[in-house]
């Protein structure tokens, strides 16, 4: 072990993210893989935070629009996958 990165780490932020997909979400499709990876990273990296309810709701409050367009556009976050042959 070296600092506070060690096997169980790993382990519990990956087991964090199968029970998401499992329990919550369901389906993830590889369009919108990359947001489903920012929340639970969020999540799990703030886990410790006193008052993580206000912390979202700031950022909630301050962040800009989505607008569904820009959700949906063909390539919003795909630019990690492979193009198909």
């Amino acid at each position: 072990m070296r600092g506070e990165v060690h096997a169980n780490t790993v382990e519990s932020a990956f087991s964090l993210f199968k029970r998401g997909l499992t329990r919550t979400f369901h389906k993830v499709s590889l369009k919108h893989l990359q947001r489903y990876l920012n929340e639970f990273s969020f999540r799990f990296n703030n886990r410790k935070a006193a008052d993580l309810f206000g912390m979202i709701v700031r950022r909630m409050a301050l962040a800009g629009n989505l607008p569904y367009a820009k959700l949906v556009e063909e390539n919003a976050f795909t630019s990690f996958v492979r193009p198909k042959n």
